[in-house]
């Protein structure tokens, strides 16, 4: 079989995780078994559009690295792949559908149909119409809809690929509405003409279309058309056991990209939400997810969303990059914080310390947290009790002299030994001689040169900042510390 599937959102808003995921699985198969991966645009819902909404959807797409053989920007040779550009073949099926007596027109009114609703509701009967329209011929008017006319009697099978034979009692199910009275098709009609006609071998969705699946293996029926695989996958859900969230942290894949997170991660983390290859593996690349997919490794649990599962496979993936890949990555939250574009050789300035930075970064925006303060002009910017530490604590008077010792220490250092090893030792030897811990020591040094108490490695830093720039900014610290009270 040629594998052919489709992912086909609705431009109603920003694309989040559940219809990603769906979109991810899709373009899994189709990778896996060599066969294609069309996008479809499904925007009969015109109350509903969100203007640059599709945009969003394929860009969210592209970031992802998710590419599609056919689609409303590449064509292909189903063309167009805008539901609201394929009206007639909707129409056409429906009237087919009219003309054999599988389906009729109702004149019923959005009043009547919403007080049969209430009322159903009330006597706690299942959702439905009471088929007043079925058989007499109505519908002669622009005002009309038109229903599929289900069977009223046995059962509709629906097989699922996860579940087998799922079965539907055919008394329990209404005749839905296949045209809307402003001519534009339902999902239920829309999909299966859509699907039969661009050949779509397999139909990957979440199982709150579980339902709704009798309808469409009906319509199929009742047009004379083969059935896709139907694949139900589970919902994700939180830790919490609850509908999936933003208070899970989930959000849409925009967010995610400008929180920081890499796209391989994120594919990765998606990718395990309800499939995995084995009971262990979880770091994969993008091409050892698609030669191990495959339909026989969903399951039929619910996938939990843990953003801090998320976190930690994202700060695992930043590890694992090139630091020149690295540094790229994260120039552009850089440029973002200092306020002006940084040339290469400034950036390149960081390449020996980026591994260390590497270790601290779960989120690419706190690369300018550990690098701004190397391209900073001018007095940085700290408390006093920053300054200090714990060690000092109100005791500038001490800090000051700490100060003051570690810059005799530094300037001592000649220049062309002003490496990582040597800025270490000799440190460290100032620390035994002043009998202080390293870290009462090296709290000082740390702030005075980067502003901030949460940097990367201390000798490092300074090795990259350079002397000069290192014994300004102690320089300044000592200042500032012979007075307290400015």
């Amino acid at each position: 079989m040629n594998v052919r599937v489709r992912y086909g959102p609705s431009p109603t808003g920003e694309p989040h995780v559940g219809n990603i995921r769906t979109a991810l699985f899709d373009w899994l198969l189709a990778r896996r078994f060599g066969g294609q991966f069309i996008v479809r645009i499904e925007d009969t819902d015109r109350s509903r559009a969100v203007e640059g909404a599709e945009d969003l959807i394929l860009d969210a797409l592209r970031w992802l690295g998710l590419d599609w053989d056919e689609g409303p920007d590449v064509g292909g040779p189903f063309r167009p792949y805008r539901q609201s550009e394929r009206l007639p073949l909707y129409v056409d099926a429906a009237n087919r559908l009219l003309d054999e007596g599988k389906a009729y027109r109702c004149d019923c009114t959005s009043e009547r149909l919403d007080a049969l609703r209430k009322a159903r509701q009330k006597a706690k009967l299942p959702p439905g119409n009471d088929r007043c329209c079925r058989g007499l011929g109505v519908g002669s008017g622009v005002e009309h809809i038109v229903r599929l006319a289900m069977p009223l009697e046995g059962e509709t099978i629906v097989n699922d690929f996860l579940r087998g034979e799922v079965s539907f009692q055919n008394s329990l199910l209404d005749d839905h509405v296949l045209l809307k009275r402003d001519g534009f098709p339902t999902y239920h009609l829309a999909s299966v003409v859509d699907d039969h006609h661009m050949q779509i071998t397999h139909v990957i969705r979440g199982d709150e279309w579980l339902s709704s699946a009798p309808r469409h293996v009906q319509t199929y029926a009742a047009l004379g058309w083969d059935q896709p695989v139907w694949v139900h996958i589970p919902i994700i859900r939180g830790p919490d056991k609850g509908k999936l969230s933003k208070r899970h942290g989930a959000t849409s894949i925009r967010q995610y990209a400008e929180d920081g997170y890499l796209p391989e991660a994120l594919l990765n983390f998606l990718a395990l939400l309800g499939w995995s290859r084995d009971e262990t593996t979880t770091m994969m690349s993008r091409d050892e997810i698609v030669e191990s997919f495959d339909l026989d490794g969903l399951g039929l649990a619910s996938a939990m969303f843990d953003i801090e599962r998320l976190q930690e496979m994202n700060a695992r993936y930043i590890r694992d990059l090139e630091p020149s890949d690295f540094l790229q990555r994260g120039r552009p939250r850089l440029e973002q914080a200092l306020g002006r574009r940084l040339d290469d050789a400034e950036l390149d300035s960081l390449f020996p310390i980026a591994p260390a930075i590497q270790e601290r970064v779960r989120l690419m925006p706190e690369f300018a947290d550990y690098t701004d303060f190397f391209f900073t002009e001018g007095p940085l910017d700290y408390a006093n009790d920053e300054l200090m530490g714990r060690a000092y604590k109100n005791k500038p008077w001490a800090a000051l002299e700490s100060v003051e010792a570690s810059l005799k220490t530094l300037r001592s250092v000649d220049q062309a030994d002003w490496t990582t090893p040597a800025i270490e030792t000799v440190l460290r030897d100032l620390a035994t001689e002043r009998g202080e811990k390293p870290g009462a020591l090296f709290t000082p040094i740390r702030v005075a040169t980067t502003g901030k108490r949460i940097a990367p490695p201390l000798f490092e830093t300074l090795e990259t900042l350079g002397q000069p720039l290192t014994l300004e900014r102690l320089n300044a610290a000592a200042e500032r510390l012979a007075r307290p009270d400015d």
